[in-house]
């Protein structure tokens, strides 16, 4: 793999590590933003899942601007939301600015996670492919690190009233640096083919994929995009592709009803209800990021080894142990810093080795050419349409019957997803983009 592949795969998965920095730093500062504004935990919910309503848009509507202007355009688009996000919720002193930033950054963060894995798996050679997307997942659990880390460095040092102020705006900075690098990235090789950009589309290919004949490869995309039509979002309701719909909804769904974003935004809140202090929380939320990222490795040294599956397996069996320990020592009063602690970290290991690995690669992978943009759409924005939900319900849902039940609940809800992932999905380890289509097309005639 040539140096140039490695640099426009670290460009693009910035904009996944600010999708993981814009979702991970609220869990730090809700609580001092609660005190600033005055929230009642109803407006602590909306607080935070009015940037996944912004998330559920900017997935949902992204996938035509994504075909009509190119991938890295886009990205430059979603990386001035950022800042934009970052300026507002930093330097706001009435709610409305806070809430408008918040949701401005979560258009950002849901446009950035259809175009920025669909961006890496047009450029990456097919034995790679996975290897480069999961790189975007794991830019997603570096950001989230980054902000639980930076959170941690400012609170220690103080600030008063207004350090929650400094956690939004240390992200100005990643903003900066996404928007001017993406200035030195190629277009997409198969977005340029498909806009009969032929001649640069070579020039992108022969940088991207050295060793490899890019006239071949040329042929081969030209000949996944001869039966391609001006599909109609009406067309993915009807046979062939109504399924792959359906399994890309139901890919998103499973992945947060796991109640991995109920940890990424409140463990912070969820150790200082189990009795800790506020340095301790900070500290342990930094932990649970730390394992994030150890594990997200892990899972992207495995993903071209083993495929997607075997590892959606071993979150299936793994996750639910330890989501119902967690559960069983909430409901019956058996909690310990130990046994918290313990619960949350085997369970963020399991879910970064399997789901969180491989969610983003499946989603970029498993629809054909002509409906890729629209199905990956579809997929994250049913990943960020159940966050949403979840995540506004949660704080109601802590206040009332506690947080037993609501790990209860995820743990049945990921058992139930082990079945999904056995019957619904097919392996695409070593498999070409156009290979894939070929396979999941022909089980629909």
């Amino acid at each position: 793999m040539n140096k140039y592949l490695y640099f426009i795969t670290f460009v693009a998965a910035l904009g996944s590590l600010l999708f993981g920095f814009e979702t991970g730093v609220i869990n730090g500062a809700l609580s001092d933003v609660s005190l600033y504004f005055s929230l009642t935990p109803a407006l602590e919910g909306m607080v935070v899942s009015v940037a996944l309503i912004g998330c559920v848009i900017g997935a949902l509507f992204i996938g035509k601007p994504a075909d009509v202007f190119g991938r890295r355009y886009i990205l430059r688009i979603m990386a001035l939301f950022f800042l934009l996000s970052m300026l507002m919720t930093g330097l706001a002193t009435e709610l409305w600015v806070f809430v408008i930033g918040r949701f401005i950054g979560g258009l950002a963060v849901g446009g950035a996670s259809v175009v920025t894995p669909m961006y890496i798996s047009e450029v990456a050679p097919p034995k790679v492919r996975g290897r480069l997307v999961a790189t975007a997942q794991l830019a997603i659990v570096l950001g989230i690190l980054v902000s639980f880390f930076s959170n941690y460095i400012i609170d220690s040092l103080g600030a008063g009233d207004i350090k929650w102020r400094w956690m939004f705006l240390f992200g100005v900075i990643p903003s900066i640096v996404f928007f001017m690098l993406l200035f030195f990235i190629q277009r997409s090789p198969r977005w340029l083919v498909k806009k009969g950009l032929l001649k640069e589309a070579r020039e992108s290919l022969v940088r991207a994929n050295k060793g490899t004949d890019p006239d071949v490869l040329i042929k081969e995309i030209q000949d996944s995009l001869e039966s391609e039509t001006n599909v109609r979002f009406s067309a993915l309701l009807r046979k062939p592709y109504f399924k792959l719909v359906l399994i890309g909804i139901g890919v998103g769904m499973f992945n947060q009803l796991s109640g991995i974003n109920i940890v990424n935004y409140y463990s912070t809140e969820i150790f200082k209800d189990a009795g800790l202090s506020r340095e301790t929380s900070f500290y342990l939320t930094v932990l649970v990021g730390l394992t994030n990222l150890v594990f997200t490795i892990v899972g992207m040294s495995l993903i071209d080894k083993f495929g997607r599956k075997t590892l959606l397996y071993i979150g299936g069996i793994g996750m639910p142990f330890f989501l119902g320990l967690f559960a069983w020592a909430d409901i019956t009063n058996q909690a310990s810093i130990p046994l918290i602690l313990t619960s949350m970290l085997g369970f963020i290991a399991l879910f970064a080795v399997s789901q969180g690995t491989v969610i983003w690669v499946m989603l970029s992978e498993m629809f054909p050419t002509d409906i890729r943009a629209m199905g990956s759409a579809i997929g994250s924005f049913s990943h960020w349409f159940f966050n949403a939900i979840i995540t506004f319900v949660f704080p109601i849902a802590l206040s009332s019957v506690g947080g037993g039940y609501a790990f209860l609940f995820f743990t049945i809800a990921t058992i139930l997803s082990l079945i999904f992932y056995r019957f619904a999905l097919i392996e695409t380890k070593g498999k070409s983009l156009e290979e894939i289509e070929r396979i999941v097309l022909g089980t629909h005639k």
